[in-house]
């Protein structure tokens, strides 16, 4: 007796089959697009095979080390891709751009302002929008939007890579301090040149074993090399080995700001600063962004700048940067 074909799985299991399919492929593995996902790996599994009966193809070339698509996979990878576009354009439509934000967001931010600076903007996006949630993910690299399914990212430095969108949302100042003991020996210094003699830390992520200080009034350039005791990609880090009498820093102001008002760290050469480091939003390029997406990175255009101002001690709230 000959059997029938499958039965198709309804329209909305269709959807989250090829949306499933789809994030196997970006993230490079099942483990990962289940871990993406929030789900398991067997269910991931379980959905890659439904998908691949009820089209009669087979999608996916896995082995124990690697996972490959095959032609049909190639064409179906790139229509669904299409097709889920068209159909969160769609629902957009229908909806209206007025609609409350709802679901999951995944946001990259760097560990130390992640962890004290944007804390309080996060909290008051989550209070105004309860349908949302966020994993906020610290972590200094550059984050990798598709392979580790990230919305947007909070990055501090230039950004170089032309497939996202970039907002600078804030400048972050930048200065000299060092622990008091640090000096116990010698002068105040009162221009760059003094500060070559001194121990110095480095914060390898911007500056190894030079730094430039320009001066806040005549915009004079003075470079200062060094030899670093110890170097380290942690803000918090040589923050804490400056306060133990370390050596010299140059970190950013918001992080040195208490310790400085407490006494525990001077600011050196106050006349004199490293150029301040751009804050941007990032996201990828794309023909929909959700609601979510578009809330969380308006919200984080308008509060960041006052978040840093206040932290630094200069106070009132600064009018972000236009879209580069």
């Amino acid at each position: 007796m000959r059997r029938s074909p499958p039965a198709a799985p309804a329209t909305a299991d269709r959807l989250e089959l090829m949306q499933t399919f789809i994030r196997i492929v970006d993230a490079g593995s099942l483990s990962s697009a289940a871990a993406q996902l929030g789900t398991t790996q067997p269910t991931v599994s379980r959905r890659l095979q439904t998908l691949e009966r009820a089209l009669g193809l087979r999608l996916l070339q896995r082995s124990t080390h690697a996972m490959k698509l095959t032609e049909d996979g190639a064409r179906c990878y790139e229509r669904a891709k299409e097709l889920l576009a068209s159909w969160d354009m769609l629902e957009a439509d229908l909806r209206g751009a007025g609609d409350e934000p709802e679901g999951r967001l995944r946001v990259v931010v760097p560990h130390a302002f992640g962890q004290q600076l944007l804390v309080g903007p996060l909290t008051e996006f989550l209070n105004r929008h309860a349908r949302v949630s966020v994993e906020w993910l610290l972590y200094d690299r550059v984050a990798d939007f598709i392979a580790d399914g990230i919305d947007c990212a909070i990055h501090v430095g230039e950004v170089h890579d032309p497939g996202v969108v970039a907002i600078r949302v804030a400048e972050v100042p930048r200065i000299v301090v060092a622990a008091p003991s640090v000096l116990a020996s010698v002068p105040m210094p009162t221009h760059p040149d003094e500060l070559a003699r001194l121990p110095w830390l480095s914060l390898r992520t911007f500056y190894r074993n030079e730094v430039s200080l320009t001066h806040v009034d005549t915009g004079e350039v003075q470079p200062v090399t060094f030899h670093p005791r110890l170097s380290t990609d942690s803000l918090y880090a040589i923050r804490s080995a400056a306060v133990n009498g370390l050596g010299i820093c140059v970190a950013s102001a918001w992080v040195l700001h208490e310790d400085i008002q407490r006494g525990r760290l001077l600011h050196l050469v106050p006349g004199w600063r490293a150029a301040p480091l751009p804050m941007y939003l990032l996201y990828p390029h794309a023909r929909f962004y959700p609601a979510r997406l578009r809330a969380f990175v308006e919200w984080m255009r308008e509060t960041i700048p006052a978040a840093v101002a206040v932290a630094t001690g200069e106070g009132g709230k600064k009018k972000p940067a236009p879209e580069r």
